[in-house]
């Protein structure tokens, strides 16, 4: 699995947030969709929004694969991954962190699965 960690543009962005160079309507702009996504499919984590701290975090899995024909683009739930890394040669998975609080959406992590990708 080839992993992309988003964390230290998540820090410049909060940095950012603090610093009054960006509003809170400039980063809790989170798409109807997405919030969507949240509240029915996503994931919860113990970990409280960075934003409003009022809300945890809720992660939603994105996959993109041309294998995956009408799938593609689609949330994924986490515990379907393993079967989608065994039964495709490359899947792109993205991980998005949303409050549905506040609206706080940052792409969290970007990856690779599929027989490709074994090792």
């Amino acid at each position: 699995m080839r992993l992309v960690d988003y964390t230290l543009a998540k820090r410049a962005k909060l940095t950012e947030l603090r610093g009054g160079r960006l509003s809170r309507d400039d980063v809790c702009d989170a798409h109807p969709e997405l919030l969507r996504a949240a509240r029915n499919v996503g994931e919860q984590t113990p970990t409280p929004c960075p934003v409003c701290e009022a809300e945890p975090l809720v992660h939603v899995t994105y996959v993109f694969g041309e294998a995956l024909r009408q799938a593609n683009g689609r949330v994924w739930p986490r515990t379907g991954l393993a079967d989608l890394h065994r039964s495709m040669d490359e899947v792109a998975c993205y991980v998005v962190e949303v409050c549905t609080g506040c609206y706080w959406n940052h792409l969290a992590q970007r990856y690779l699965l599929g027989r490709r990708h074994v090792g």
